[in-house]
């Protein structure tokens, strides 16, 4: 069981950690590293970054549930900031490297390529999830209210693995297993559900049984 003092150094080395992959991206980055295509090595590692971070977040009530690591659901908020992160940087590598910020070929860009399209959808549900990840927002919303908005994470993931399906097109090995991820993580969600579904009916059965019949 670990102390509070312990948790803290945690978080920070978790901190760290997430950060690790972009500072390896800008060391690759100064010292020619990424290849005979630099803007194209960037959105990929962005784009798998904001992915693997996203099913990781998602594994952290999994792993709580079936470990009694209570504690881990700490890094969950951070972990989903994370993945927000590196969303924005494979977005603005788009915008920025790819585009130049030229507006009338991204608006063209848009509805005119799918993999975009979706990509694109997967950063606009990853956004309230960023700006309602506080303790604030949590009691602003309600607690219900709050859980219902972030299961859009699971749709956000969905499109960001179809964006990256759609976009390699021949080689779909790594988009297939991200894929085969969030389906265990959707499927051990609905475990569950169905096992706190079926103690509260049994809850309930008791509850209406007389007294002089148990």
């Amino acid at each position: 069981m670990s102390t509070p003092i312990q948790h803290r150094l945690g978080k920070a080395l978790v901190f760290a950690a997430c950060l690790l992959p972009l500072a390896l991206l800008l060391w690759r980055g100064f010292n020619a590293g990424l290849g005979a295509n630099p803007i194209e090595a960037i959105t990929h590692a962005t784009g798998d970054w904001t992915l693997r971070f996203l099913l990781i977040t998602l594994a952290i009530t999994p792993v709580r549930r079936l470990s009694g690591w209570n504690r881990v659901i700490g890094f969950r908020r951070m972990l989903g900031l994370f993945a927000f992160f590196y969303g924005t940087l494979h977005l603005l590598t788009y915008l920025w490297l790819d585009k130049f910020f030229a507006w009338s070929d991204i608006l063209h860009d848009i509805p005119g390529r799918p993999f975009i399209t979706i990509g694109f959808s997967a950063f606009v549900l990853l956004v309230p999830l960023a700006l309602t990840s506080t303790a604030a927002s949590i009691r602003r919303l309600g607690g219900r209210r709050w859980r219902v908005l972030h299961r859009l994470i699971y749709v956000a993931a969905l499109f960001g693995v179809i964006h990256y399906w759609w976009l390699v097109k021949a080689d779909t090995t790594l988009p297939a297993t991200y894929l085969s991820i969030l389906a265990l993580l959707f499927a051990v969600r609905l475990w569950f559900a169905a096992g706190k579904a079926l103690q509260r009916r049994a809850l309930t059965l008791r509850k209406q049984v007389p007294a002089g019949r148990q």
